[in-house]
Parts: C-alpha cells; sequence; structure tokens
C-alpha cells in the first residue's frame, strides 16, 4: 500500500508540474510577444525569468518520469544524473540571457526608446494572473517533494518579475519617464543572474562528485567509529551523489579484535549510514591483513 501511495503521489505531482508548465511556457510565448509589440525590454527581460522557469518546470516533470526508468545495459544507475546534465546546461543558457538583457539596457540607457506603456501593463497584469494560478496549483503539491518545492520557489519568483513590469508600466504611463524600462529590466536580470549562477555551481559540484556540501567526512567517520560496535578504524572514504537526494558512498573498514560477526558491523554500518545520512547505497571494503591499495 505504501508503494502504490508513492506512486499515486508522484502522478499527482507530475500533474500539478505540467499544468504549471503549460501555463508558463504559453504565456512566456505571449510576454515575448507583448515585449516585442510595446517595445518594453522589462517584458522580455521577465519573458526570459519565465524561460527559466518553463526549463526548471520541465526538468521537474523529466525527472519525475525519467526516474522511473530502471537501471539497464551500461546504465547501470538508471538515468537520475539526467535532470543534473539538463540543470547544467539550463543554468549556462540563462547566464547567456542575462548578458543579452544587460547589453540591451545599457543600450537603452546611452538611447532610450519609447514603450507603450498600456500594452505592457496589460501583458504585464496577465503575467501576474498566470503566474499565481501556476503557483497555486504547485503549492497544493507534495511540499516534501524537492522537485514541488523547487519548482513553486522557480515561479514565486517569477511574480517578482511580473510586479516589476507593472510597475514600469504605471510609471511610463503616468510620468512618460522610458528609463524605468531598462533599469527594472536589469533587476530582473539580477534576479535571473542569481538564480542561474546558483544552478551552474550546485549542478557542476554534482557532476563533479563532490561530497554534499552540508556533510563533514571526518566528523562523520569519527561518529561510525563511536556508534557501530565492532568498528575499529575507517579511512578510503568517498561520498557522492548521482543527485543532490541521492547519495553514494566507499569506504574502507577495519574491525576490532572483539567485532565478532563480519556481516554483522556492515550491516550496522550501513543502517547507521542510510539513518543519521541519508545514504541509501553503500560500498564497504572489510580490510582483513592491511589496506589492499597501498
Amino acid at each position: 500500500m505504501a508503494h502504490d501511495h508513492h506512486n499515486t503521489t508522484d502522478s499527482g505531482n507530475l500533474t500539478r508540474v505540467v499544468i504549471a508548465l503549460v501555463l508558463t511556457g504559453t504565456f512566456m510565448v505571449v510576454e515575448v510577444i507583448g515585449g516585442i509589440l510595446s517595445g518594453s525590454l522589462a517584458l522580455l527581460a521577465d519573458a526570459g525569468h519565465m524561460l527559466t522557469d518553463t526549463m526548471a518546470l520541465a526538468l521537474a516533470a523529466a525527472a519525475f518520469h525519467v526516474s522511473k526508468r530502471p537501471a539497464a545495459g551500461s546504465l547501470t544507475y538508471g538515468y537520475q544524473r539526467f535532470q543534473i546534465l539538463a540543470a547544467f546546461v539550463n543554468g549556462l543558457s540563462l547566464l547567456i540571457i542575462v548578458g543579452w538583457i544587460l547589453y540591451e539596457a545599457i543600450e537603452r540607457f546611452i538611447t532610450p526608446r519609447d514603450v507603450l506603456g498600456e500594452t505592457m501593463l496589460v501583458v504585464a497584469v496577465a503575467g501576474l494572473v498566470v503566474n499565481v494560478i501556476a503557483f497555486v496549483v504547485l503549492h497544493t503539491g507534495d511540499q516534501e517533494n524537492l522537485n514541488i518545492r523547487g519548482a513553486a520557489l522557480h515561479v514565486a519568483g517569477d511574480l517578482l518579475g511580473s510586479v516589476a513590469a507593472i510597475v514600469a508600466a504605471v510609471v511610463i504611463i503616468y510620468t512618460g519617464w522610458m528609463l524605468i524600462d531598462p533599469l527594472l529590466s536589469l533587476a530582473v536580470a539580477a534576479l535571473i543572474l542569481r538564480s542561474a549562477w546558483a544552478l551552474v555551481k550546485r549542478s557542476s559540484h554534482v557532476l563533479l562528485e563532490g561530497a554534499p556540501e552540508w556533510l563533514d567526512v571526518d566528523d562523520m567517520q569519527a561518529r561510525i567509529v563511536a556508534s557501530v560496535p565492532g568498528v575499529d578504524g575507517i579511512h578510503h572514504v568517498h561520498v557522492w551523489g548521482l543527485t543532490p537526494q541521492q547519495l553514494m558512498l566507499t569506504m574502507h573498514l577495519t574491525l576490532a579484535t572483539d567485532a565478532g560477526s563480519q556481516s554483522a558491523v556492515v550491516r550496522g554500518v550501513k543502517h547507521y549510514l542510510e539513518k543519521e545520512y541519508g545514504i541509501g547505497h553503500s560500498t564497504i571494503e572489510v580490510e582483513i591483513d592491511g589496506c589492499a591499495d597501498h
């Protein structure tokens, strides 16, 4: 029953992500058209931010779908790394978008362009409504699921872009100050840059098989020796992740003289790793006559 409940929850999460993806992706196209027609860089910048949301939602949907595929053939770990590769490419493409917004904003500060404030306002308000609907759809999902939480945060961030475009449109309509458009587009670009850099940094760390940022490997070794009966020492520890949530570990283990059953000690270490650190896949080499790698 627990397995059925898990599958049902994942199916519900996938449905919510797909709904949000369709809403965000469709309106991104509308916002690009509105930005071109009105001449608003702020709208085009917000469309760039909605592109980040669309890609993030697509990644979340792909993660739910692809992660169900079993390991086979040469892909003995399955397809979990797919979402990390996609996230890395996603982040790099967003950095290019930020560069383009920055270039356009500087050009418009030098040579201001007229913007149709009324058209800009209508599109920006519609964008805000779409983002609110998408956020509500995602917020009703499983908030313990990192894919759902991440997707909801992306959409919540895009609300700020829509608000910035609305503010710029109102200022242009009532004051005619056109520089507010490139000024607020820079604010949206800064928002994209922050998300993009964090995405590139985190995904590259996983691809380089770095240990989780929160994990102190030396402290973990000391805790295992102190907590698991029969363990005399630990070395050659390597910790990485297929994804930030699916951690892997290998280590060499030496037994105490009164250790008793070797299998019992290994099971004790595996249980401790899963319970205390969430490491569900560990490979432990027990040494009898010294380390074979020395």
